[in-house]
């Protein structure tokens, strides 16, 4: 009777030992995916708008200037307004949508890409005043959580840090 219970010890120690290493496994690969998984989701749109913005390297297309120029209008404090320098921020908005959605998506000065998507996402809100639910909000927080928990191991961020870390005198080999 007692080896019974050892035994059946021994079998449930076991059986929580598997479930505990897989509960650790989980939990590093979220660490590790869900920052990369966040990346992702929030460059893709950015990267896709500023793929409509270009006719080739560095020249706008009309379509672009056209939206700057006569659609796109600012909606505060009940009044619309023209953008100011419609030309200027046409081109700015197309090198943004294309610069950083692809350091988010390679993790390069992550928090400082995703900032800029935050704020880009504000103005687009302050434009574009419908469509807080269904894209400016998960756009919002998709950055803000991108600024909070960083890039995440999956990313040249990290590689960079690690390279520091080792380079300074003192630090690991």
């Amino acid at each position: 009777m007692n080896h019974e219970k050892t035994a059946a010890s021994g079998v449930f120690a076991g059986i929580e030992r598997v479930i505990s290493l897989i509960l650790e496994w989980l939990a590093w690969a979220a660490y590790a995916v869900a920052p990369l998984v966040l990346r992702i989701a929030l460059a893709l749109p950015f990267f896709r708008s500023g793929l409509t913005k270009w006719d080739g390297f560095l020249s706008l297309s009309p379509a672009a200037d056209f939206l700057f120029e006569e659609q796109f209008k600012l909606h505060i404090f009940g009044g619309v307004y023209d953008l100011p320098a419609p030309d200027t921020m046409a081109f700015l908005d197309g090198v943004a949508e294309i610069v950083l959605p692809i350091l988010l998506l390679v993790g390069l000065a992550t928090r400082f890409s995703a900032l800029g998507l935050l704020v880009m996402t504000g103005v687009i809100q302050l434009v574009v005043p419908d469509g807080w639910a269904n894209f400016h909000l998960p756009w919002a927080t998709m950055a803000i959580a991108l600024i909070a928990i960083g890039p995440g191991v999956l990313s040249l961020d990290h590689l960079i840090g690690m390279i520091f870390r080792q380079s300074k005198p003192g630090g690991a080999a």
